[in-house]
């Protein structure tokens, strides 16, 4: 049974890519990604943007020839007076609409429309108003919330534009250090950019060589990708207007096709979720939080539940 329509976004890439895979990533998603929201900027580390920077304006030509509408992201966490500077920058001088993923933003934006990422902790219906009076036209809610909570502000703020995260390692923290250089015995301010050699976030072990976390530069990530491709239904149907997909080092495109079909009603969940696991493989699924357990578990409806545990 087709559930009602629900747009499909992607995120900004939070890890670092080089110029010329970030540039022709976006080119792909442009021409063959079933996706109509794109928001593109460094949202992690300042000291990236000069990889991305040169293609940028090529790569919002493209996706909006493809009909895409492109959102320019801020930086989750800003501590110097030039990212400062540069986020005031962006705000003042974009033509596209500008999302604000660190509170720094917030006072420059008021009054005019912008939308909020879920790096902002957006946890109940009272701070969605807020926000939404202040400017705020779409929100795109943590990944770290229950399904109860969602579903109370969807309740609360009927035909407003709330967004979820249902694809991708989630972001946990971030940190004025870098522990992904200090991993490498690198310090913050000389870290050679390490971090490029983990296109897909750096795993961290515990003493028992469990998976645990997942090192992005400053950033904090969870070890398994968030996947909530067969729990969108009563969300979509209670007024859910945005699932927000996250870019990881694999076929998106294949990724954004899976949630496309099954957002349609034109696949089983179970089924789409045997061919995501084929798509970004040797990784653990997870949507614990969303079903009030750790963020790591997996709560099956079905003969999926191994999936992504080997």
């Amino acid at each position: 049974m087709k559930m009602k329509r629900a747009a499909l976004s992607l995120g900004p890439v939070y890890y670092l890519w080089d110029g010329p895979k970030w540039r022709d990533f976006y080119f792909r998603i442009a021409d063959e990604a079933a996706v109509e929201y794109v928001t593109l900027g460094e949202t992690v580390c300042s000291k990236r943007q000069h990889f991305s920077e040169p293609h940028v304006a090529e790569v919002i030509e493209r996706l909006e020839a493809a009909g895409k509408e492109v959102t320019l992201s801020t930086l989750a966490m800003v501590t110097l007076e030039r990212e400062s500077r540069q986020v005031r920058d962006l705000i003042r001088d974009s033509v596209h609409a500008v999302e604000a993923n660190d509170l720094s933003a917030l006072g420059l934006l008021k009054g005019q429309p912008h939308s909020i990422g879920p790096l902002v902790n957006v946890y109940n219906a009272a701070t969605a108003r807020t926000l939404a009076a202040r400017g705020a036209n779409t929100i795109c809610l943590p990944p770290e919330l229950p399904a109860t909570s969602v579903h109370r502000m969807l309740e609360a703020m009927p035909g407003f534009s709330f967004e979820l995260f249902a694809f991708g390692r989630m972001p946990l923290a971030i940190s004025a250090r870098c522990a992904h250089a200090r991993s490498k015995g690198l310090t913050k301010d000389n870290c050679q950019f390490i971090c490029g050699g983990d296109p897909d976030g750096l795993p961290l072990r515990t003493l028992d060589r469990q998976s645990f976390l997942v090192l992005n530069g400053v950033q904090t990530m969870s070890s398994s990708c968030a996947v909530l491709l067969d729990d969108l239904a009563p969300l979509v149907d209670a007024g859910l207007s945005r699932i927000r997909l996250s870019p990881q080092d694999c076929d998106m495109v294949r990724v954004a096709a899976l949630y496309r079909t099954v957002l349609d009603g034109r696949m089983d969940g179970e089924e789409a979720l045997v061919e995501l696991a084929k798509a970004y493989p040797g990784v653990r699924f997870s949507n614990g939080f969303l079903h009030q357990q750790e963020g790591a578990a997996w709560v099956s409806r079905g003969r999926s539940a191994g999936l992504g545990h080997g």
